[in-house]
């Protein structure tokens, strides 16, 4: 019979068991076994077959299934207490990230962001060197100096008189040599080249057809797109040369530019002049002279390069910032000159002196550009800050000055009006408001009326020249103008606002072209972008 345990011998029993279950607890990891070594003879039928390296693309998908694997195990543990909606959107995404992974769609993002794009032209002028960044003291507060702060004694922005009293830092006054920055001196065959005979005009008026034609047969190459000038183009025009093709182009920090297609001189043919401190604006060669260039700037200055005297002459000089220029008779020895405050001068070149002969105020705030009919030369077209208005010369007063024609329609600021080349029966404005229109300008009445109003991206942005629509010289009723669109274009419209024709080379034009014009004679277009490249399409 067994004996009976007291109350407390239970108790002492218990206690000794479950010391010694807490001194024998083991580790909840699972305990590793020790690997075997197998050995196999040379000789063995059995012998162990040679593993593969695995492909970096095994590996690839080895890794994504494991991540894969991990993630579903831990939006497993995740899902518990979740909602129904909550359940329902986690099951979405691991459908669409199974989808996804099955069509490589994750690895052909990844191909396409090591894409990358291709490269502006290196022709043109070389980038300089970098100079030595000079190094400043550390700045310090003065408040942790225990110093009071500076007070200014500027007067403020607003003042009237303040404002009058800036004085834009230019050039000294008179003509300055012709010395090109990226060269010692001037290459001999410029001048034979710019004293081409260019006087006689070749009538290359076609019909559409045969203008569009002409348009297809001209393409882009990678030999012709150059560096011109260092900074952002305002203008450019062409030489009306017709041996080689011969450009200059007017950047924001007021360098020329000139670039002959297929020359070695200079830089691949460009050479490059410093003769204004602010963005040249406005510059046309002249059609009396070959020679010589005329370039005007928001420094106040229009100047002329004359390449047969190597000099830029000082044509007109004022402390007032100028927006845009035009010739006024056939010698071009007379111009008409606009302002940023909304005035006109008439400037005569064979007088003495760098001033103009009248002075007319128009606008209150602003003219853009001014356009001299190519027939009765008499009248000129003012795009101002809001309006378009055709003036004649011979009534023109001090102020308040009628206009003989208005142009409108147009609802936010103008950036361009020109006359038709040939006859000057149109107008074409370009306006902020995403419009481009055409307006019947053979009889000049009150009220010009609208023909065309073409729908067109005119918002470029600050860092973008604007853009504007401008005629082709050789062509009456055809215009181009640069694009917003992508891939990056140059169109030409018809009058009626049918599109002729779009220029697209994927390879060489990458940017926006918001300066445009066409030869006078010859079958090519030239566009400038921001970076100071032209790009010439050509036959």
């Amino acid at each position: 019979m067994p004996a009976t345990r007291t109350k407390s011998q239970t108790a002492v029993k218990d206690l000794t068991t479950v010391d010694q279950q807490a001194s024998f607890r083991r580790s909840k990891r699972s305990v590793q076994s020790p690997k075997r070594l197998q050995y196999y003879s040379e000789d063995s039928t059995t012998a162990k077959p040679h593993r593969k390296k695995k492909t970096k693309d095994q590996h690839e998908n080895i890794s994504l299934n494991k991540r894969l694997k991990h993630e579903q195990d831990v939006n497993h543990k995740v899902d518990e207490g979740l909602s129904a909606y909550e359940l329902e959107r986690l099951e979405n995404i691991r459908m669409n990230k199974a989808f996804l992974t099955s069509i490589n769609l994750l690895q052909a993002t990844e191909e396409l962001k090591q894409l990358t794009r291709p490269k502006p032209s290196q022709r043109g002028l070389v980038r300089s060197q970098a100079a030595e960044k000079e190094v400043l003291p550390p700045r310090k507060s003065l408040r942790l100096q225990n110093k009071e702060a500076e007070t200014s004694t500027r007067p403020r922005r607003d003042n009237l008189i303040f404002e009058q009293e800036i004085k834009v830092f230019k050039k000294p006054p008179g003509p300055l040599p012709l010395e090109p920055m990226n060269v010692e001196d001037l290459p001999s065959g410029l001048l034979e080249l710019c004293s081409e005979d260019s006087t006689r005009k070749v009538k290359m008026e076609l019909e559409l057809k045969q203008y569009c034609s002409a348009l297809k047969n001209m393409s882009l190459t990678e030999d012709k797109v150059a560096k011109v000038v260092k900074d952002r183009i305002f203008s450019a025009a062409f030489h009306p040369c017709t041996s080689s093709l011969l450009m200059a182009a007017g950047d924001k920090s007021g360098k020329v530019g000139l670039w002959t297609l297929g020359e070695d001189w200079g830089d691949d043919g460009v050479l490059l002049f410093e003769p204004h401190t602010r963005p040249v604006v406005c510059m046309a060669f002249s059609r009396a002279q070959s020679t010589q260039l005329l370039s005007l700037s928001y420094d106040g200055s229009l100047r002329c390069m004359d390449v047969e005297k190597a000099v830029f002459d000082n044509v007109y000089d004022v402390d007032v910032e100028l927006k845009t220029f035009d010739f006024m008779s056939d010698d071009c020895s007379t111009l008409v000159v606009g302002s940023s405050y909304g005035d006109v001068a008439v400037v005569d070149r064979r007088t003495a002196g760098n001033s103009h002969e009248s002075i007319h105020s128009l606008d209150p705030k602003t003219l853009r550009c001014v356009s001299v009919h190519p027939v009765q030369r008499q009248y000129f077209v003012v795009a101002e800050s809001k309006s378009v208005s055709i003036y004649d010369s011979r009534s023109l007063k001090k102020t308040n000055s009628q206009p003989v024609s208005q142009l409108d329609g147009h609802s936010l600021s103008i950036t361009s009006a020109y006359f038709s080349p040939c006859t000057g029966n149109r107008v074409l404005t370009s306006c902020m408001d995403d419009h481009i229109r055409v307006f019947d300008t053979s009889a000049l009445t009150t009220k010009c009326p609208l023909l065309t109003s073409i729908s067109h991206d005119m918002h470029t942005g600050r860092w973008l020249s604007k853009l504007s629509a401008v005629w082709d010289p050789k062509q009456e009723d055809c215009f181009v103008v640069g694009s917003m669109l992508r891939v990056r274009r140059v169109e030409v419209f018809h009058e009626s606002g049918q599109l002729q024709h779009t220029f697209i080379d994927a390879e060489n034009l990458n940017s926006v072209l918001s300066v445009t014009a066409f030869h006078p004679t010859v079958n090519a277009l030239l566009g400038g972008n921001s970076s100071g490249r032209l790009h010439v399409f050509s036959s």
